[in-house]
């Protein structure tokens, strides 16, 4: 009795969860988003939730590779491209801009504003230019996630948003210690204007993990700390402040705005007479130093460790294990902390369905006493639910679903792994592999730093309406589709990640090869293609073969719902 009582109320929570799934993605595909806000009016949220920067050192990885990376997620804009190499004039200004992120396409203006104006250079290198823009033809690097930090720190009449110091890092930096200093330099000389914030920047060589707030209302400069990942370790940052101890006097690995100590014991966060020694994140924080991403990829990475959750506080790093190849990084990009204590599907269980008999056959006698219905994972079942959903279930079973942020969301504009390679040009040493909308579901696309162009469909953002002449739509339905009968999608979703990442990998070492050969030949002018062309004909290529390959997917996703749910 208890089996059929409990059999026909998970049939009947299913079906009207997949309503609900259904009725959100008809929403999402037939509403425009709201025009964003004035980066002039944000309020401050509750809690930072927002990206996911892993960094690993050249030591801690399987072939030397130095990396970073950045989850963007929420609604930000996805429209990318690659702003050429630069030439100017004596006297020629940059332009320092808010509200970049959220416009449709790269020559739209709506929204934005102009916040002042610096002294231009002479030269800029080309670079990728992503929401937060991620890389350059030197090879050096970007990650971000936004880390918030005391809101008395808040000072928007600072000059520079973080996406504009990242702008100007990668116009005129090639390494990552040098990125720190101008880092640096800019938020002194005129000012920083955004929320807490954390950008992860590598070259072939390290990779340093930068935290940076306001002033406070009195001052429009900031204060800030950069600490260098060491070269065997692997680090984190997931909005939440991290870095700790600061030793200035190994600058080497260590450095910091000169107000560092100064804020802290002017707001009376810190008193070197009574405190315990100075901690960057309890004096700009106040809050725990890490949350469940940071421990699951810190706890995974060194398991001997013997890390836990009620710890005060988890090393800013450590020493893994089993050193990292590019694909590890991917894999823990793609996590939803499946088949763990913390998979949100656990209790999301059913009877597992009678096999049907073949025609005409005599139908098996019932045993006299029934044995317990074995229990699978239903089919609706996935990791990306929506809180309306989980909290339809909640209510009808209360404690059905514990949600735990994952680092794959539904809701990420695009995701970035960063390779910096020692032994190759920097055009082809440092390579992006880049994806739209959700990293658990979408191929990785390799965006070599050498590239000139993107897709015509990368150029155009996804938030504004559902089109699907923009890449992030391409790849976002098809995703979405996926969701809706997981337990038919979840094995040809992975196939195909894992058939397009194989793919990348066997073939790069190839092109960079042609590309070496296209670089020293002796008769350029019979080549078919020059170095820089033939990368990017390499790129786009892979990209149009994924998003082909996203499109019949999503197609046939479709079809699985020709007889309704």
């Amino acid at each position: 009795m208890h089996s059929s009582f409990r059999s026909k109320w998970m049939s009947r929570l299913f079906a009207l969860a997949a309503i609900v799934a259904v009725a959100g993605l008809v929403g999402v595909f037939a509403q425009k988003n709201p025009s964003p806000t004035s980066p002039w009016a944000k309020s401050w949220p509750e809690e930072f939730d927002g990206c996911t920067s892993i960094q690993v050192g050249r030591l801690a990885s399987a072939d030397g590779s130095v990396m970073t990376a950045h989850t963007c997620d929420g609604n930000y804009r996805q429209w990318v491209n690659i702003v050429p190499h630069g030439k100017f004039k004596p006297g020629d200004k940059n332009k320092i801009f808010s509200g970049k992120m959220h416009t449709e396409t790269p020559v739209e203006m709506r929204g934005v504003i102009q916040t002042g104006e610096i002294s231009q250079v002479e030269e800029t290198h080309m670079f990728f230019n992503t929401a937060y823009p991620a890389m350059n033809e030197a090879g050096l690097a970007i990650g971000e996630t936004t880390i918030g930090g005391r809101r008395e720190l808040y000072n928007p009449e600072g000059m520079f948003m973080i996406e504009e110091i990242e702008r100007i890092i990668l116009e005129r930096c090639q390494t990552a210690r040098e990125a720190v200093k101008l880092a640096g330099e800019l938020i002194k000389t005129y000012g920083y204007g955004d929320y807490g914030e954390c950008i992860t920047i590598a070259d072939a060589k390290e990779v340093w993990h930068f935290e940076v707030f306001g002033e406070g209302p009195l001052q429009k400069g900031g204060v800030w700390a950069a600490v260098r990942v060491p070269d065997d370790h692997v680090g984190i940052s997931a909005n939440i402040p991290r870095i700790s101890d600061l030793d200035l006097k190994n600058p080497d690995r260590y450095m910091a705005s000169e107000n560092v100590f100064k804020v802290a014991e002017e707001m009376g966060w810190y008193d070197p007479k009574k405190d315990e020694p100075f901690k960057f994140w309890k004096a700009y924080s106040g809050g725990r130093p890490y949350s469940i991403r940071e421990f699951y990829v810190l706890s995974t990475l060194a398991p001997s460790l013997g890390l836990k959750m009620d710890l005060p506080e988890l090393p800013f790093s450590v020493k893994p294990e089993n050193k990292l190849t590019i694909s590890d990084v991917l894999r823990y990009y793609r996590e939803t902390y499946s088949e763990t204590e913390n998979d949100p599907t656990k209790n999301l269980l059913v009877p597992r369905r009678r096999q049907m008999g073949r025609p005409g056959a005599q139908p098996a006698q019932p045993p006299a006493q029934p044995a317990p219905p074995e229990m699978v994972k239903s089919p609706l079942a996935q990791p990306w639910m929506s809180g309306d959903l989980i909290q339809l279930i909640n209510t009808l079973k209360p404690g059905t679903i514990q949600p735990t942020r994952a680092i794959a969301i539904s809701g990420c504009a695009y995701a970035t792994v960063l390779q910096c390679r020692p032994g190759l040009p920097p055009a082809v040493g440092t390579v992006c592999w880049f994806a739209f909308d959700n990293p658990g579901l979408s191929v990785r696309i390799p965006i070599y730093a050498g590239v000139t162009t993107v897709p015509p469909t990368f150029e155009i953002c996804g938030q504004w309406r559902y089109r699907m002449d923009s890449a992030a739509w391409i790849f976002r339905r098809t995703n979405r589709l996926a969701t809706i009968k997981w337990g038919q999608a979840q094995k040809l979703m992975e196939d195909t990640l894992r058939e397009f990442e194989q793919k990348a990998l066997l073939e790069m070492p190839f092109v960079e090869k042609t590309y070496l050969e296209l670089l020293n030949s002796k008769t350029p002018e019979k080549n078919p293609f020059t170095p820089a062309e033939y990368i990017t004909k390499y790129s786009t290529d892979f990209a149009h073969a994924a998003m082909s390959k996203s499109i019949e997917l999503g197609d046939r996703f479709m079809f699985l719902l020709r007889g309704g749910l």
